[in-house]
């Protein structure tokens, strides 16, 4: 589905700002998403309460992710390897690569998430459902 938007023009966001989507533990906040970008890229912030699980070991068919730890240790599957990833830390997973996130601290976590090309958004009200029923 193409947009109308002019995607020229700057995007600037204070921090929380953004399209917020609750997910149980998680919170998601999308920064910029193929309406910003034309499709090409989404990009999205993800908080994680402390000893909580992410999403689940899953993959993307067609779609790479950069995550970059924002605040706390995330601990992140990769391939079948799991791995302490501290604020600072940068991880590139390219499609069809298994992986997921949690939060094993006691602090909360967060983590800066692209995800191209874009369309992410797409999937998430299935995804905020989901978790409203399995909470």
């Amino acid at each position: 589905m193409k947009h109308e938007k002019d995607h020229t023009e700057p995007l600037i966001l204070p921090k929380g700002q953004g399209r917020i989507y609750h997910c149980g533990p998680m919170t998601a906040i999308f920064k910029a998403d193929e309406n910003e970008t034309n499709e090409k890229y989404s990009v999205s912030e993800w908080w994680i309460e402390p000893h909580s699980d992410g999403p689940g070991p899953h993959q993307h068919e067609d779609n790479d992710e950069v995550f970059y730890v924002l605040e706390g240790i995330t601990s992140f599957l990769v391939g079948d390897q799991w791995i302490d990833a501290h604020k600072g830390t940068f991880l590139r997973v390219p499609s069809k690569t298994m992986h997921d996130f949690k939060n094993k601290t006691d602090q909360r976590t967060g983590i800066l998430n692209f995800y191209i090309p874009g369309g992410f958004e797409r999937d998430m009200p299935k995804i905020v459902q989901w978790f409203e029923e399995n909470s």
